[in-house]
């Protein structure tokens, strides 16, 4: 029977084999009265726990997930519970955006001979989880679909980009295939029509004459720097790679080079200011049903559209992404020939129109809205493949078999832990670039997740933004003994 009055709940616990395994242990020997809700798995430290074993328990249903290990500076591997600490904290941040109440989840450090204080942790968090009651069941919500409010005001004036010194990139473009030092330099070309661009090789000199520059270039070149330079391509095959860089693109490039997966002495980082880019899906809602694009011309301020012989003109402010509403920086940091001035920064950027939208949502809304996005999810993919963080594409976690991670069951649950691992795999490492979102094709907000996780990292690890710094240690990858801005825990 349990301890505590009323339904026997579902409560999942992480257990360090050397600490708290033994304190649950010496518990047990002592014959001290504990809660029977409880359901106990050994691994051999808390810096072993994914946390997405902890994800995935709280999306299957269970109602609290408890992580013990040793306490600090006492683990038995020297180090496994300081990377756990920060790896943990992230997580109980990154909870509520999902719908999740953070107190479903708890951490907390037992010694093998703290007998009493293991009987009193798991006591409390037991009686914590049976306050709260049985937890939400994604089957069980109602599915909420509200779209987010764009209507922010920019940092900086947003335009189409026509005065950019496109011909001097051109020429120094050109300059470097006449003296052989590149092998292939990537940019953005005009697709079937003038309002679309598509991914632009340039191999020759007579390919940078197709290279264009304006509103349409959403895509993020740096998605193909790994396939082209990867550490894991043979080396003595790596070719001398440019790439012409948005400002939002080149933390991209940054945080490649950060974690040493691309080689930089093999890129060269060609960069103009960016004036903004077109949110195609609020373009394409502009334009209506149409069959074809007649012509595009631009004015400082829009694009003129004709479409079936119908003109229609499209403000950049209106119609921009929302990360370009927030960019604060327009031009690459870290470029090796830049050409034109960055324009100036107005104020400080604010919460994310998708994040800010679930910020005054409820718990329960949260839960409600990611229901229904997730109906909508077809699964393709298209996220995981446009994104340029993601490099281990031929080898990831949602379609292996060994281990069988996740199943391929079309079902909101599989689709949403999908989603909780690619977040996760991002966690201190997404540069916010939005093609996760961009190339959805259904439209999912999902770069939400991902700002909220770099929401909590950088409140925790002194303002830390991921692609910034090609010399900073990604915070996760990391530790310090005595955390500024995590505080020890107690049950």
């Amino acid at each position: 029977m349990p301890v505590l009055e009323g339904k026997e709940l579902r409560i999942v616990a992480f257990l360090c084999n050397w600490c708290s395994y033994g304190g649950a242990d010496t518990a047990g020997v002592a014959r001290a009265t504990q809660p029977t809700d409880l359901r106990i798995i050994r691994v051999p430290c808390s810096g072993r726990i994914d946390p997405l074993f902890i994800l995935r328990a709280l999306v299957n249903g269970a109602d609290g997930v408890l992580v013990s290990g040793c306490h600090p500076n006492d683990c038995h591997y020297s180090a496994g519970n300081f990377f756990a600490r920060r790896r943990l904290e992230v997580l109980k941040r990154f909870l509520p955006v999902l719908g999740i109440d953070d107190r479903r989840f708890e951490y907390t450090w037992v010694s093998a001979s703290e007998g009493a204080r293991w009987q009193q942790v798991v006591t409390n968090f037991t009686d914590r989880i049976h306050k709260l009651g049985p937890a939400p069941r994604l089957e069980n919500a109602e599915p909420l679909l509200q779209v987010a409010d764009m209507a922010l005001q920019p940092l900086r004036p947003l335009g189409t980009g026509q005065n950019a010194r496109l011909d001097e990139l051109k020429a120094a473009i050109k300059k470097h295939f006449q003296d052989k030092d590149l092998d292939v330099v990537i940019g953005w070309q005009q697709a079937d029509d003038e309002a679309h661009t598509v991914p632009l090789f340039m191999r020759s000199e007579e390919d940078v004459d197709k290279l264009v520059w304006g509103p349409f270039n959403v895509n993020n070149p740096a998605t193909y720097l790994n396939q082209l330079i990867g550490r894991d391509q043979p080396q003595d095959k790596l070719k001398k790679v440019g790439i012409v860089c948005k400002g939002c693109d080149s933390r991209s490039v940054v945080e490649l080079l950060q974690e040493n997966l691309i080689p930089r002495e093999n890129v060269v980082i060609f960069a103009l200011p960016c004036e903004g880019t077109f949110d195609m899906a609020r373009v394409n809602q502009e334009l209506g049903r149409y069959g074809k694009i007649d012509s595009v011309s631009f004015d400082g301020q829009a694009a003129t559209i004709v479409a079936d012989g119908k003109e229609h003109r499209i403000a950049i402010a209106d119609c921009a992404q929302g990360k370009c509403y927030n960019c604060a920086m327009p031009l690459a940091q870290h470029a090796d020939e830049a050409f034109g001035e960055a324009p100036a920064i107005a104020g400080s950027p604010a919460t994310p129109p998708e994040l800010a939208m679930l910020d005054k949502m409820s718990l329960e809304q949260r839960f409600s809205f990611w229901k229904g996005q997730m109906d909508r999810c077809i699964r393709c993919y298209a996220c995981r493949n446009a994104c340029p963080m993601c490099v281990c594409k031929d080898y990831c976690i949602a379609e292996t078999r060994d281990p069988h991670f996740i199943t391929q069951e079309n079902t909101v649950r599989e689709k949403l832990y999908f989603q909780c691992i690619h977040a996760m795999h991002l966690a201190g490492r997404c540069t916010g670039c939005g093609e996760c979102q961009r190339a959805c094709p259904v439209g999912i907000p999902i770069l939400a997740l991902r700002q909220q996780i770099a929401r909590a990292v950088a409140e925790l690890f002194d303002g830390y933004q991921s692609g910034m710094d090609p010399e900073a240690n990604p915070p996760l990858l990391g530790y310090e003994v005595e955390e500024k801005n995590i505080k020890q825990r107690e049950l």
